[in-house]
């Protein structure tokens, strides 16, 4: 009550400085009066406790790598490659931080290798790239089917499909429960992980897969299995994983020939035969879909002519941003596996890999790369165009 007396007691004093208009004879509030009256107001307003639960606050992540780099391809090896992969690939990263590897899946043939330093070096966290092998070592312990639903809240199931071509981490982080820790290891292992992926190619790092389990207080093997947490996966090998899905189980050496004489003398090198064959149509539909109407369908902005089937990844540790994608165009002349890696800050993600690698596609497409090869019949080593066309027999 004392409250109302005092505002009301001020409002009062506020009102009585006011002036008159001489022609209309209309009164009016000055200034100074106006917003001791608005105070008053303001002040009788109902307080609205714990404002926290009604104010939504946003988080902005703090980065501390740049989106891009000069001169990312100072130091490459280039006299093996093919012309016309290398160019494409340049062209489409332009000045973006990161790097792009370009393979033939029926041989392990590099075909192009661009900023070879970070492609050889150490590797980084998978993101979601890891759920193509999560999603193949779940297929072959029979725990899922690509129908299978996957229960993910009070109302909410998904299958494998949808999963990958919206690359759903609580789907991912159930299969990887199920799967458990050692089993997760043991597919890892056989798809390459931990391993060297290229024969012979100098400088190239190893990668990291753990020894053990993540603690559960940071996500257990369900954030392994999601976020690829705990996990440094290289370009090459997660290129040569994805070359063995294109060919249909066959996980080679890759090999980066650095001379004429080495592409001349190639001869492919199978590291093991990986018993996925009857998987590959199981996941090529989710990685399909990720392209039509998942997390990469931004490379349809710049290339839509050919089928590529392919997975993104977008994550960030110790202040860099990480974008991935890894993906291979299935085409009447045969297949191409091209992986991605970008880091730096928020321009870096899954989406915008695929939006690159989308325009890389549009150079090989536009430079004739998937027309049919003439398979000549004079060397044991052909054209890797020609090469590519042998994939489908």
């Amino acid at each position: 009550m004392a409250f109302l007396l005092c505002a009301t007691a001020f409002a009062r004093t506020a009102s009585t400085k006011t002036t008159t208009t001489k022609k209309s004879g209309h009164v009016t509030e000055s200034p100074a009066a106006r917003r001791r009256l608005a105070r008053v107001r303001h002040s009788r307003r109902p307080v609205v406790r714990n404002a926290s639960l009604h104010t939504r606050r946003r988080y902005y992540e703090h980065f501390t790598t740049s989106s891009f780099a000069d001169d990312i391809t100072s130091g490459d090896i280039t006299t093996g490659e093919d012309p016309i992969v290398r160019q494409a690939a340049i062209d489409a990263l332009g000045n973006m931080n990161g790097t792009m590897v370009a393979l033939d899946p029926a041989t392990g043939r590099i075909l192009a290798m661009v900023n070879q330093k970070l492609a050889l070096s150490e590797g980084a966290q998978p993101c979601s790239t890891i759920k193509v092998a999560v999603a193949l070592a779940a297929l072959s312990e029979n725990l899922i089917t690509p129908e299978t639903p996957i229960k993910l809240g009070r109302y909410t199931s998904m299958d494998l499909t949808t999963a990958l071509a919206k690359s759903n981490n609580a789907y991912f982080e159930a299969v990887g429960r199920r799967l458990g820790f050692r089993r997760v290891s043991y597919y890892a292992h056989q798809f390459g992980l931990g391993e060297l992926a290229g024969f012979n190619i100098t400088g190239e790092h190893l990668g990291v897969f753990p020894a053990h389990e993540l603690d559960a207080k940071l996500g257990g093997v369900g954030k392994m299995c999601s976020y690829g947490e705990s996990i440094s996966m290289t370009p090459l090998q997660l290129g040569a994983l994805i070359g063995a899905v294109a060919n249909g189980g066959t996980l080679y050496y890759l090999q980066h020939p650095n001379t004429q004489e080495e592409v001349t003398d190639f001869q492919p090198r199978i590291k093991r035969q990986l018993e996925i064959g009857p998987l590959v149509p199981e996941i090529s539909t989710g990685m399909e879909g990720a392209v039509e109407y998942g997390t990469a369908r931004s490379l349809r902005l710049n290339f839509s002519e050919e089928q590529i089937l392919g997975k993104t990844g977008t994550c960030s540790k110790d202040g860099t941003r990480f974008g991935w994608f890894a993906s291979y165009a299935n085409t009447h002349a045969g297949r191409i596996v091209t992986v991605l890696f970008l880091q730096g800050g928020h321009p870096t993600y899954g989406p915008k890999a695929a939006e690159i690698t989308g325009k890389f596609y549009r150079g090989l497409y536009d430079h004739k790369f998937f027309a049919t090869p003439a398979v000549s019949t004079t060397s044991r080593v052909v054209h890797p165009r020609a090469s590519m066309a042998g994939a489908q027999q």
